[in-house]
Order: structure tokens, then sequence, then C-alpha cells
């Protein structure tokens, strides 16, 4: 078995914001911009920005519409952004187990 090592963790998770905004939609399906924003007590352009990386990257999916005449924007993971996290925390931990 390989040893695990720094290389195995995804450069798309090194920001906060971008492991928050993964981590809240790992546990929910989708979630509202509000609702991301509150919980991660982020601003709304720092949010704006690091979904549409994670979007970019195809980690996310982000919906638009008009509920009345709001725009309701929500995000979820997509398939690649579940497996892409999950390989992630897995890196994680395997470093986290390494001993001297």
């Amino acid at each position: 078995m390989r040893s695990p090592n720094i290389h195995q963790l995804n450069k798309a998770f090194e920001s906060r914001v971008r492991l928050g905004i993964m981590s809240v939609l790992m546990v929910n399906d989708s979630l509202d911009f509000n609702s991301i924003k509150d919980l991660l007590q982020v601003t709304d352009g720092n949010l704006a920005s690091h979904a549409a990386a994670l979007e970019k990257e195809g980690l996310i999916h982000i919906k638009k519409e008009f509920v009345g005449k709001k725009t309701l924007t929500t995000y979820s993971a997509t398939k690649v952004g579940i497996k892409a996290f999950e390989e992630h925390l897995n890196g994680l931990e395997k470093l986290l187990k390494l001993k001297k």
C-alpha cells in the first residue's frame, strides 16, 4: 500500500470557504445562497466567487431561478464533487494516522 502524502489532497479544497461549502453540501441535498452564507459567515462576494470556482471544476451545481420576483440560487454537490471530497477526506484521515 502506498504511503499517503500531501499530493493526494485536492487543491480545490484548500480554501476554508470552499472546504466549508463542500462540507455543508455533503450533508444536505441542496442549500440556498443565504443559508450557506449564514452557516459559513462569509460575504456575498466571497461565497459567490468560491462557489463559481467549485462549479467551474464540476464539483457543485448552481441553480438560479425566480421565485416570484426574487432570485433563488441553490447549490448542490455533483457526483464528481462528492467523490472528490470523499477522496480528499480519506487523504486527510490517512495523513492524520501517520506515526513518526
